[in-house]
């Protein structure tokens, strides 16, 4: 039952339970809990007030309840209410109010309700569940955020949103974003990490000690209260239970690893041909263009401007032929135009496939089109109806789908109008599928994410063989499963580059791990020293593309002089010859959920000091980065967790933990290889499969032990073999036995890659050590 038809209340005296499978269901005064245990360390609550539990579905959950095995627990009543333990956890119920409070099998409490009431609701739909906030906990997560890495003490919607010029936490602009991920992760040193998943689509919000330092919140404004409690103690095991729980991203192909150029816009085909050619005569790695809006005929979704791109596939056939794959932009918005003459808008009315409003007739809105429409994506019929549209493009040799405006954003007034209002369908308007309607206050937060499944879904019946790319602007929970994302229309600030790296990071610790901002700012001229830095930055992200608005200066590689043409020239060929280890990366993601980027928390939870790290970035297990984020500057402190490290650039051996000074002119990033890991490099490359990799250069950097692995992942690059056997993964060890050095590869998979050899260097206190191994069998032992 909705809380919107009934009084506010809030739970009372605990009247009776029974159990059912996995699900304990609690019956208070004016409300249901049920409590399913779905393994010993998740945990998932609904409150039902007026007690009847509604149908759910959940376009984020991938697993639902009974895809779990059953897992062992025990409930026992007290004279406090009731008690249920898992292998893992001890959960305490009370006799009123709903109180819940979750404790360790050592007995630490790890999160509890707040004693002032956990829990009621408001006869307008809207439910709040309060939470105590012990002082030295951290929050992380939430999604798509700007701002700082700990999100404590803020307060953050879920509500998809366009909001041009955001800046940081305390800007304006800075709450809602273009995603929707009701997601975060809390940390303490002494109890460890636990992450709360919210399933409701609706408006929702959690207030982080703000105003009231003490405790903290999650609000709903219609729907039904169902989260998910997870318990780590680590990181990494609630980002692994998260992302089993939403979905994880598929293996994607290889040439996506690459460095990806789009403006706004290149508008005709000499100009993306010269684009292309300057890369190439230049020698600057690159892998795909992206084309926005202007390619279209009217900016009409589906169709070609004829006169600027009189011959797509041509164009893209031969920029194919120099290593080039194209990504082209869709829109949501369909130009209204029903005096014929345009078959997605007339298909699609006829069929009554477009959002209505509330009286049933078609809801228009402006967007780049002018007066536009907008497909229901929450109906399957219209997702299928939709997908059918990509036929001709990826036909035409289109490579990869960009799907912008999908919040959606919307004006009341054609674009370029003066104070253009926002617009948007009514929170009524009806929505779904007709045996399970919604409206568009349920429907908008997933918006985006369902069109991104139409497109996904498009593009494996398309091209049933080939991994598809797909970016998207909007998301919601789960999104990770069909799209790489952005962060939109970013500013060419030195904010904006530092901030990078936490909203990176957040997304990491939000399940979605392929992701990236517009290397040197979309809006905004900038200078030469922030591109610099910007792009040194930028050729480690998880996903690597230089973007920017129109009238704008030009902000390819090339264009801000020689110095900082050979700065970006050597960061993206350093990003190439890291193909080997970045690939490994993404093939852990797709198997586990672990980030490509990770805040050095992730990897060093025990350290208080990294908890509020914003600056410094771990790439996968093995590499760290402290960019310059400020001006002027040629010196940063950067903060070395326990262990041993090595300088990239000097190869110094750096084993004091703490601070340090480093030095950093404006043609190098301070980079620290981490003791302990063996990193695989491949040759320097112009574009992913430019030729064979006929030479693997293992860097293996010893910890305190003499000792080291890694792992070198490797398929074809581009088809679903890889889920059927045909991949190879290679574990390298590094032991140091009677005072000798050995190192080992171990391989297995059905995939045997091309004749290599390998080249293996070893660091330490003195010069490096080199090995060189002809030719690469597999599985090898060697003293160095």
């Amino acid at each position: 039952m909705s809380t919107q038809s009934l009084s506010a209340g809030k739970p009372g005296n605990l009247k009776g339970f029974w159990q059912q499978g996995q699900t304990l269901f609690l019956d208070y005064e004016g409300a249901v809990l049920s409590i399913t245990v779905l393994d010993k360390n998740m945990v998932r609550f609904r409150l039902a007030p007026g007690g009847t539990f509604a149908k759910r579905r959940s376009w984020s959950v991938t697993s639902p309840d009974e895809d779990f095995p059953a897992s062992p627990y025990t409930f026992t009543p007290t004279p406090n209410g009731i008690e249920i333990t898992t292998e893992t956890l001890l959960l305490k119920l009370s006799n009123a109010g709903a109180r819940i409070s979750i404790l360790n099998n050592q007995g630490l409490l790890i999160n509890e309700d707040s004693s002032e009431g956990a829990v009621f609701w408001e006869s307008e739909g809207k439910t709040i569940w309060r939470k105590t906030m012990p002082e030295d906990e951290h929050y992380y997560g939430f999604g798509e955020r700007s701002g700082l890495l700990d999100k404590r003490g803020r307060r953050y919607t879920c509500w998809t949103t366009d909001p041009w010029q955001y800046t940081s936490d305390h800007g304006p602009g800075a709450d809602s974003l273009y995603q929707a991920i009701p997601f975060f992760m809390a940390l303490r040193q002494e109890t460890g990490c636990y992450g709360i998943y919210l399933n409701n689509t609706h408006r929702t919000a959690f207030d982080m000690g703000n105003p009231r330092s003490n405790q903290y919140s999650i609000e709903i404004e219609g729907g039904e209260m169902d989260y998910y409690f997870i318990y780590g103690p680590e990181p990494a095991q609630v980002l692994e239970r998260y992302t089993f729980l939403t979905g994880r991203m598929p293996m994607p192909p290889r040439w996506a690893l690459g460095y990806h150029q789009s403006r706004w816009s290149y508008d005709n085909e000499q100009i993306v041909r010269g684009i292309a050619s300057q890369f190439r005569e230049r020698g600057i790695p690159a892998e795909v263009i992206h084309l926005d809006i202007d390619y279209m005929d009217e900016f009409r979704v589906f169709t070609w401007n004829k006169t600027n791109f009189p011959d797509p596939a041509k164009l893209i056939s031969d920029l194919n032929a120099q290593g080039f794959k194209v990504v082209t932009i869709i829109d949501p918005g369909v130009k209204h135009q029903p005096e014929g003459g345009y078959h997605v808008y007339s298909e699609g009315s006829a069929q009554g496939y477009f959002i209505t409003n509330p009286d049933g007739t078609e809801y228009t809105g402006c967007v780049w089109p002018g007066t536009s429409v907008f497909a229901d994506f929450t109906r399957t019929d219209v997702r299928k109806w939709w997908n059918d549209q990509h036929n001709e493009l990826l036909a035409e040799g289109v490579k990869g789908i960009w799907n912008d405006m999908n919040e959606p954003a919307i004006s009341q007034y054609p674009f370029g109008t003066p104070n253009n209002p926002v617009a948007s369908p009514s929170l009524d308007a009806p929505m779904g599928d007709p045996e399970e309607r919604i409206t568009f206050a349920e429907g908008k937060n997933v918006y985006g994410l369902l069109m991104d499944r139409a497109t996904h879904e498009a593009m494996l019946r398309f091209n049933p063989n080939e991994r598809p790319f797909m970016l998207t602007r909007s998301g919601a929970a789960g999104i990770q499963r069909y799209s790489t994302v952005w962060s939109g229309d970013n500013l060419t600030l030195w904010e904006h580059l530092e901030m990078s790296i936490a909203e990176i990071c957040n997304w990491s610790l939000s399940g979605v791990g392929f992701s990236g901002v517009d290397i040197g700012g979309f809006g905004g001229h900038g200078t030469p020293e922030l591109f610099a830095r910007w792009i040194q930055l930028g050729a480690f992200y998880p996903f690597s593309r230089g973007h920017s608005i129109e009238k704008v200066s030009q902000k390819e590689p090339w264009t801000w002089g020689s110095e900082v043409e050979e700065i970006s020239r050597r960061a993206l060929t350093l990003r190439y010859r890291l193909m080997p280890y970045l690939y490994s990366l993404f093939y852990t993601a797709a198997q586990t959920g672990a980030p490509i980027w990770q805040p050095l928390l992730y990897q060093f939870s025990k350290d208080t000091t990294t908890y509020q790290i914003s600056d410094q970035v771990m790439v996968g297990h093995a590499i760290m980065l402290a960019p310059i984020c400020r001006p002027g500057q040629t010196t940063r402190a950067v903060y070395m967790p326990e262990g041993v490290w090595y300088d990239f650039w000097s190869d110094e051996r750096l084993t004091k933990p703490g601070y340090r000074l480093v030095e950093a002119e404006l043609d190098t990033i301070p980079m620290f290889m981490r003791g302990g890991t063996i990193v695989p490099f491949g040759t320097e490359m112009q574009y992913s499969d430019e030729k064979p990799l006929d030479l693997i250069t293992l860097e293996v950097y010893p910890d305190a032990n003499g000792s080291a692995t890694g792992v070198l992942y490797e398929d074809d690059g581009h088809s679903f073999g890889y889920q059927h056997g045909e991949f190879c993964l290679t574990r390298f060890q590094c032991a140091v036995e009677n005072g000798k050095t050995k190192i080992s590869a171990q391989r297995q998979g059905q995939y045997a890659p091309a004749p290599r050899a390998i080249e293996i260097w070893v660091h330490g206190e003195g010069e490096a050590r080199s090995y060189q191994l002809p030719r690469d069998s597999g599985n090898w032992q060697v003293e160095v």
